[in-house]
C-alpha cells in the first residue's frame, strides 16, 4: 500500500526525512492471528476487521498506537490481505490529518508470528525501537512510562532487547487466576524476566533451574499476570528471530528460548507491569464476550461506543449503559434492557426485548423477539417470535419467524434460517465455500436442511482434519463461549480475570498454510510441536558444544521415549538442528558451505544413520523423508541450494544415504513444484551423475 501524502521537505539545517524516520517510533501490527479460533467468521473476513462493540477490532489498536506517539506503522497481513488493505485505504488513518507519518501494508506469505518477524528482518525496515502488537488488542494504557524505562535500560545495557507489557489481575478471591495462567519468574529489582513457563507445559508445577534461584535470591513467581502481547523491542529481537528459524510463537518459543539460552546470547528481556488502565486481547470467543462487556461498562474508557472511533458514528451514552446511534427506530412497546448497544438504522418492533446485547447497523428486529447476551452484526433480519440467547450472528443473516438460537451458536455471513428452525449451542453455520483436498479451488457446499431448515441456506462448519489435530478442544468448541454461569450479564472485567489471556495457549494454534519447513512444525499436533522444539534445541546445543555423538543420541532417545515421538519426528528434529548448525558455521566462522557441512556431518554421521531404517528395503521411504525435510528447510536459507547439494553428497559419501534413496527422492512428486523446485538447481548435476553411474553398473552387469 502506498504511504500517506508526504509532508514538506525539511528546510536546510534541519533533520531530513531519513533522519526523522530513524528517530521516529515504529510499530508492527500483526493483522493475521495465524489461528482458527474465530472460524467460521474468519473464513471470509480477517479477525482484525470483525466488529467489537460495533467497531472493527483494528481501530482500537490504531487508537492505542496513536496515543503512544507511534509515527511509522507496518501492518503485516496474511489471510484476507485485500480486505485489510481496502479497509485501511478508506480509513481516517491514511488521511493527511492522521497522526502517523507513514502507514504501510506488508503482504506476506507468513504462516506464524515467527515467519513474519523473520520476513520483517529481511526487509530492513526497522531503524530503532519498535512496538509489536496484535490487531486485536484493546488498551487505554499510556506507553510513555514503559518506553522511558525501556530506553533507559537500553542505554545502560545494549543487551536489554525487549520489554513486555503485563497487567496485574484483581487479587480478590473470586478472580484468583486458575492454574492455566502462564508463569513468569521475575527479578523485581531489575524488572527482568528470568524464566517463562507456558500454561500448557505443566499443570501442577513450575520447573526452574536451581542456579537461577541462587543467582537471583529475590525473584518472584507470578501467575497473576495478563499478557496482552504488547512488546517494545530493539532491532536485536528481529535478529534473534532470524537466527532461531524454528521459532513460531512469541512466548512459547521465542521468549522461552531466549531466556533459556541467556548464557549463550547474553540478551535480557524485561517486564513493565501495570495495575491501572486497561489492556486486553481478543484472542478467543470467550475474550470477545468479556472485552465487549468491558467496553460497554466503560472499564476501557475512553474506548467506549460513545467515543465514536469510526468516522460517521454517532453513539450517545444513556442510562444503564445503553448506547444508541442516530436513526434508531424503537416501537413503543419494545424493551431495551441495560448493557445494550444499537447501531444506526436499526428498527425494533413491538413486544421485543433486547438486553446485554450488541446490535449492529441496519438490522430489522421483528415483533415479540427476545435477544439476550448476543452479538448481532450489521444488516441482519430477525423474524417475529424468534429467540436468540448468547449467540453471535454475522452480517446479512436472515433468521426466519419463530426460530430458536441457543447459547454458544455461531451463525456466519449470509446464512438463511428457515421458519421454526432451532439452532443448537454447538452449531457453527456458514455459507463459505469449502476447500478441496485436491487443490482445485474451493467448492460450493449444498445447504443442509437438517441444520438451516427446509428452504434455508447454509451448512454446519467442520474443521479440516489438520485443523482438528491442532486446535485445542476447549477453544474449538463454541459451547464453551458462554459456559460459565451468567457470563452474558457478568460485571467482571477481563482485567481481573487472567484466564482469558491464557486459558488455551495461542501458541498451540498455528496452522500450516504452505509447504515451508517452518510451518510444517505444527502439522502433526501440539505434542509433535513440543517434541520438535525440545529435541531440535537439544541437538543444536549439543552440536555447538561439540558433545560426543553417542551422548547426543542418548539424550535424543530419552526425549523420543518421553514424548512417544515417531521416526519422522526424530528425523525432522535432527534435520532442523543440523541445518541450523551448518548455517551458523557459514555465517559466524566464514566457512565455505562444503567445509561447514563436512565439519558437522563427519562427526555426527551415526546420529543421522540411526534415524534411517530402510537400508535393506527396496523402497527408501526413510531416506526420501530425510531429503524432503532438508529440501524444505533449504527453501528458507540464503544458500539453501548449495547446503542441500553438499549435505546430500556428504551423506552419500559417508554411506548414510544410498544411491537409490537419492534417486527415489528426486522422482518423488512431493519434491517438485513451487519453491521446492527452486532449491534443486545445484543438486541436479549430482543426481545426473548418480543416474549415469547406475546405468554404467547395469551395463557392466549385463
Amino acid at each position: 500500500m502506498s504511504r500517506k501524502p508526504q509532508k514538506p521537505t525539511a528546510p536546510a539545517g534541519k533533520k531530513g526525512a531519513g533522519d526523522e524516520r530513524e528517530d521516529s517510533l515504529q510499530a508492527v501490527i500483526l493483522a493475521d492471528s495465524y489461528e482458527t479460533r474465530f472460524n467460521p467468521f474468519t473464513l471470509e473476513r480477517p479477525r482484525c476487521l470483525l466488529p467489537l462493540a460495533n467497531t472493527p477490532m483494528i481501530e482500537y489498536t490504531f487508537d492505542f498506537l496513536a496515543n503512544a506517539g507511534v509515527q511509522d506503522i507496518f501492518v503485516y497481513c496474511g489471510a484476507h490481505t485485500a480486505l485489510v488493505e481496502e479497509y485501511i485505504r478508506k480509513s481516517k488513518w491514511t488521511l493527511p490529518s492522521s497522526p502517523f507519518k507513514s502507514l504501510d501494508i506488508i503482504k506476506s506469505a507468513s504462516c506464524s508470528v515467527g515467519d513474519a518477524m523473520r520476513d520483517l528482518d529481511s526487509r530492513h525496515l526497522i531503524t530503532g525501537d519498535f512496538i509489536v502488537v496484535s490487531a486485536d488488542v484493546v488498551s487505554n494504557l499510556p506507553l510513555e512510562g514503559a518506553l522511558a524505562k525501556h530506553r533507559a535500560r537500553r542505554e545502560a545495557d545494549k543487551n536489554a532487547i525487549m520489554t513486555m507489557i503485563l497487567r496485574e489481575t484483581d487479587s480478590t478471591p473470586q478472580t484468583q487466576p486458575r492454574r492455566s495462567a502462564p508463569s513468569f519468574v521475575i527479578d523485581p529489582t531489575k524488572d527482568r524476566c528470568l524464566h517463562y513457563q507456558d500454561s500448557q507445559q505443566y499443570i501442577d508445577r513450575v520447573d526452574i533451574d536451581p542456579d537461577l534461584m541462587l543467582s537471583h535470591p529475590g525473584v518472584e513467581l507470578r501467575n497473576d499476570l495478563i499478557d496482552c502481547y504488547i512488546d517494545i523491542c530493539t532491532p536485536d529481537v528481529l535478529a534473534l528471530w532470524t537466527d532461531s528459524f524454528d521459532y513460531e510463537s512469541p512466548r512459547k518459543h521465542f521468549l522461552y528460548g531466549v531466556l533459556k539460552d541467556y548464557e549463550l546470547n547474553g540478551k535480557t528481556i524485561h517486564t513493565h507491569i501495570i495495575n491501572d488502565h486497561y489492556a486486553g486481547r481478543v484472542r478467543n470467543l470467550q475474550a470477545y464476550q468479556m472485552v465487549s462487556r468491558d467496553i460497554i461498562q466503560r472499564w476501557a474508557y475512553p474506548l467506549c461506543p460513545d467515543s465514536n472511533l469510526l468516522v460517521g458514528q454517532s453513539y450517545r451514552h444513556g442510562r444503564d449503559n445503553v448506547y444508541k446511534e442516530k436513526d434508531v427506530m424503537l416501537a413503543r412497546s419494545c424493551v431495551i434492557k441495560p448493557e445494550t448497544v444499537i447501531g444506526g438504522g436499526t428498527s425494533i418492533a413491538d413486544g421485543s426485548t433486547i438486553g446485554n446485547s450488541i446490535i449492529g447497523r441496519r438490522c430489522q428486529i421483528g415483533r415479540n423477539v427476545s435477544i439476550d447476551g448476543s452479538h448481532i452484526w450489521d444488516d441482519t433480519i430477525i423474524g417475529d417470535g424468534s429467540e436468540v440467547q448468547g449467540a453471535i450472528i454475522a452480517n446479512g443473516v436472515l433468521v426466519g419467524r419463530n426460530c430458536d438460537i441457543n447459547p454458544g451458536a455461531l451463525v456466519s455471513y449470509g446464512v438463511r434460517l428457515a421458519e421454526g428452525t432451532s439452532v443448537s449451542s454447538s452449531s457453527r453455520i456458514t455459507m463459505a465455500k469449502r476447500k478441496r483436498d485436491d487443490d482445485e479451488g474451493p467448492k460450493t457446499v449444498l445447504s443442509d436442511a437438517a441444520v438451516v431448515g427446509e428452504g434455508g441456506e447454509g451448512y454446519e462448519f467442520e474443521e479440516s482434519e489438520s485443523e482438528d489435530d491442532n486446535e485445542p478442544k476447549a477453544a474449538a468448541s463454541p459451547s464453551r463461549l458462554y459456559g460459565l454461569p451468567n457470563l452474558a450479564s457478568s460485571s467482571s472485567s477481563i482485567s481481573s480475570v487472567s484466564t482469558f489471556s491464557s486459558d488455551v495457549s495461542a501458541e498451540h494454534e498455528y496452522h500450516s498454510k504452505s509447504g515451508s519447513f517452518a510451518t510444517l512444525i505444527s502439522k502433526d499436533g501440539q505434542d509433535d510441536n513440543d517434541f520438535h522444539h525440545d529435541a531440535a534445541s537439544s541437538v543444536f546445543d549439543s552440536l555447538q558444544r561439540g558433545d560426543a555423538s553417542d551422548v547426543v543420541q542418548l539424550e535424543l532417545m530419552g526425549l523420543r521415549m518421553s514424548n512417544n515421538a515417531s521416526d519422522h519426528q526424530v528425523r525432522r528434529a535432527v534435520v532442523a538442528a543440523f541445518m541450523k548448525r551448518v548455517q551458523q558455521l557459514i555465517d559466524t566462522q566464514s566457512k565455505s558451505t562444503s567445509e561447514a557441512v563436512s565439519e558437522v556431518l563427519k562427526k555426527y554421521k551415526e546420529l543421522v544413520k540411526r534415524t534411517i531404517f530402510d537400508y535393506e528395503k527396496e523402497t527408501k521411504d526413510d531416506q526420501v523423508d530425510f531429503l524432503l525435510l532438508m529440501q524444505r528447510d533449504a527453501v528458507a536459507r540464503e544458500k539453501g541450494e548449495s547446503i542441500l547439494l553438499f549435505t546430500a553428497k556428504e551423506l552419500y559419501q559417508l554411506d548414510v544415504l544410498e544411491e537409490e534413496g537419492v534417486l527415489q527422492w528426486w522422482g518423488d512428486e512431493r519434491a517438485g513444484g513451487g519453491e521446492l523446485e527452486g532449491v534443486k538447481g545445484q543438486i541436479r548435476q549430482f543426481v545426473v551423475w548418480l543416474e549415469n553411474a547406475e546405468e554404467s553398473e547395469s551395463e557392466e552387469s549385463e
